[in-house]
């Protein structure tokens, strides 16, 4: 009985609706691309139905890795939550640093109405969660000790909706902490502010939008089904097709569009790419950064590859002090 309710703690996400993989948001993702492929791609129902359902994608060396790497990283988050900072931690630690300032007063917006105060709560908290993933994201990109854990992720050939989880546990600890201080800052401030008026509901409301995300086809951005916005609306939020093109290994698509939900930090900070018709794109990594479904390499690879920077870097370091001293 206990194996049993191990197993099902493992495939938790699947029944949380909180994660993007609930089942319901999988089922959604089909319907949308299944309409997609009718309405939009003028194909039949037989044919949509075998695209949607492609054995070549789901059964793939790497679809098979994503899978793996799925349950690995959930045993792992068993062990090495507990020792994760919390949220409220980092919250109860900015909250005292706000007291310290004498730009405003605890509590100065007591008389607020609480649907307003819902209602910016849930926007500011999105924002600002949604920022702080763009940038770990772009970071993860062009810092070569960050790509080396990140390209864990980008190693995957084809993709699936569980090639959200195909990631290195190193990269899960550092997107929990960006979580953790993007969520204190919200609720430290809006506690700050707002006092007594932020309850559970509250925080509660902030689910309305990542809900909204994952109903309306969060899963198709890892997916072998390219659905485009229209250009105008790909400038503010980031299209499946668009999430498609950022795993495409073609230079001309290099560092472009980290943005989770919204495109606009792209837009804003130049790494904006529009989605492209009829494009077709392979993923994966360069050759020459050893792309592989070897679980031992994938997960073994980033630990030696930041070894090699480490190493690279102490080497310069000790070439130039004995270029400055003369040794």
């Amino acid at each position: 009985m206990d194996n049993f309710y191990q197993i099902i703690s493992l495939l938790a996400d699947f029944t949380d609706p909180r994660k993007r993989i609930f089942v319901g948001y999988l089922f959604l993702s089909l319907f949308i691309a299944f309409l997609w492929l009718i309405l939009f791609k003028k194909t039949t129902i037989s044919i949509a139905l075998s695209k949607v359902f492609d054995p070549k994608v789901f059964f793939s060396k790497s679809a098979r890795a994503d899978y793996k790497i799925f349950i690995i990283n959930r045993i792992f988050s068993l062990f090495i939550s507990p020792l994760l900072v919390t949220q409220i931690a980092i919250a109860t630690a900015i909250y005292f640093l706000l007291h310290r300032q004498d730009f405003i007063q605890s509590g100065y917006f007591n008389d607020t109405k609480i649907g307003t105060v819902v209602f910016l709560f849930t926007v500011f908290m999105f924002i600002i969660d949604d920022l702080t993933k763009y940038l770990m994201h772009r970071w993860m990109h062009q810092f070569h000790f960050l790509w080396a854990i990140h390209k864990v992720h980008h190693s995957a050939e084809t993709l699936t909706p569980l090639t959200v989880y195909r990631v290195h546990p190193l990269e899960g600890i550092l997107y929990s902490f960006r979580g953790a201080i993007s969520q204190g800052i919200a609720i430290s401030l809006f506690v700050f502010l707002f006092g007594n008026l932020v309850d559970l509901y509250t925080i509660v409301g902030v689910n309305v939008l990542v809900f909204i995300f994952h109903i309306t086809g969060s899963n198709l951005r890892h997916s072998h089904i390219t659905i485009s916005y229209w250009p105008w609306l790909e400038r503010f939020l980031i299209s499946p097709a668009q999430h498609q093109l950022h795993h495409s290994i073609a230079e001309e698509h290099y560092d472009k569009n980290y943005g989770a939900a919204l495109a606009v930090w792209d837009w804003m900070f130049g790494s904006l790419h529009l989605s492209e018709e009829n494009k077709k794109l392979k993923f994966g990594l360069m050759q020459h950064e050893a792309s592989s479904t070897n679980l031992v390499d994938i997960y073994t690879r980033p630990f030696k590859d930041i070894a090699k920077i480490i190493t690279k870097q102490f080497g310069r370091a000790r070439k130039l002090t004995n270029w400055v001293f003369g040794n």
